[in-house]
């Protein structure tokens, strides 16, 4: 890959649609206009254009915008070319300009990466981006507008600046220790490190991107035959799994995502526990139950016998009126009647809304994570300010370090690939 090269694709939905948005993006990229037979419009308005082959044969009748770099989306000359969203359409426009020197399709997260290297976001933002396109429920694109509109990138560049500052009071004391004006620390340094280290020890310790992403886990447990399959259709709203008066019927591990009140939920059903079973089999199942129970979020426990700790008890079948009472109940519900159900739903969904990232605060992906875990290393190790003002400074330096490559400033090279080969194709 080259910045050098001129890039174009497809940046609309799938075709067929109404529109499709081709973008040009380099420093050929009014070149490909003139390539297609039209004169380019003025910057920043749309031109009703032709657009020919190299034959002259007509291959559309289009909008065609020019936005000039470095002010653009990817800091270089951009046209963008609205089409027929036909599928022979973009076909033929797409080997149109692939025929032009100089022009071959984009990869994927090509443009971002281009943004990226041209100063119009960070790595922060772009990782931000990767996660609101991604998103499908309304709490996971809060939660990654955040990032993509630079709220994470503004909190790095103010805790980088209070380091600077820090930085610089350690600097003037081994600049002028032989002074009599600067001979120590400001007696206010030391809790300032430590304010700093506290409102990034905050950030480190909230839930990942990836907790969001993956959405919270819901485990449904318990002996067979207790219902869990019934209920776990019944959050789903759909016939997920094979619910039977069977015990045993569940045998494997199913996994559903489904979104409740806009918040992403990964619900579990899985095999019922008991120790007597002489089937193979399901021998097999309970024991990946007892896995998916210890990653759970949350555990639902339905019928008999001693629930794990934390879990919810909740009774089922409650419509059942030759069921004996049992031991109490958080929740009691009927998957069949609805009974309950509201309930247990709206108690999940506050659950959930409690231990996943909230719109507006910081969300971080593990490479995030893993750097500010480095910095919160190095100021934890910059607060003892009884040790060599050398290794202060150079503690401080390394929570520069951690900044700088959370938002892409340096040391970032090898992850770039990985980041942005994430994106799709015109993105």
């Amino acid at each position: 890959m080259s910045g050098a090269d001129t890039i174009f694709a497809l940046s609309s939905g799938a075709p067929p649609s109404a529109i499709a948005v081709i973008r040009v993006t380099g420093p050929r990229a009014l070149d490909a206009l003139a390539a297609l037979g039209c004169v380019a419009p003025d910057a920043r308005r749309a031109g009703l254009r032709t657009l020919r082959g190299a034959d002259g044969g007509v291959l559309d009748h289009a909008l065609v915008v020019v936005f000039p770099g470095p002010e653009t989306a990817t800091g270089e000359d951009l046209v963008e070319l609205h089409l027929h969203g036909g599928r022979a359409v973009i076909a033929a426009v797409s080997l149109a300009l692939e025929a032009v020197d100089g022009l071959r399709p984009a990869l994927p997260g090509e443009f971002t990466r281009r943004a990226f290297a041209n100063g119009r976001m960070d790595l922060a933002e772009a990782e931000g981006l990767a996660d609101l396109l991604a998103a499908e429920t309304e709490l996971q694109r809060r939660v990654a507008l955040d990032s993509a509109s630079g709220g994470l990138s503004r909190r790095i560049e103010g805790w980088r600046d209070d380091v600077l500052g820090l930085s610089a009071q350690v600097e003037a004391v081994l600049d002028f220790d032989d002074e009599d004006d600067v001979s120590d620390l400001p007696a206010g340094f030391g809790e300032a490190v430590r304010v700093l280290a506290g409102q990034v020890r905050a950030a480190v310790a909230t839930p990942t991107v990836e907790h969001l992403r993956e959405g919270f886990r819901v485990a449904l447990a318990g002996p067979p035959n207790a219902g869990k399959s019934t209920l776990f259709n019944a959050l789903l709203e759909e016939e997920a799994a094979i619910a039977a008066r069977t015990a045993g019927t569940t045998r494997d591990v199913l996994l559903r995502n489904v979104a409740l009140d806009g918040v992403p939920f990964t619900f579990v059903d899985m095999a019922g526990l008991r120790d007597d079973t002489s089937d193979e089999v399901e021998a097999i199942g309970v024991g990946r139950a007892g896995e998916e129970i210890a990653r759970a979020d949350l555990v639902l426990w339905l019928g008999e016998g001693e629930e794990p700790e934390g879990a919810w008890r909740v009774r089922s079948k409650c419509d059942l009126d030759d069921r004996q009472p049992g031991r109490s109940s958080d929740y009691r519900i009927s998957a069949v009647t609805g009974e309950g159900m509201p309930e247990l739903k709206r108690a999940l969904v506050a659950e959930a809304r409690s231990r996943l990232p909230k719109p507006g605060a910081t969300a971080l992906n593990q490479r995030q994570r893993a750097l500010l875990q480095d910095a919160l290393a190095a100021l934890d190790g910059a607060g003892e300010t009884r040790r060599d003002l050398l290794i202060v400074a150079e503690d401080l330096r390394s929570v520069r370090a951690a900044f700088d490559a959370l938002v892409g400033r340096s040391g970032v090279e090898d992850v770039l690939d990985t980041i942005f080969g994430k994106f799709c194709i015109g993105k």
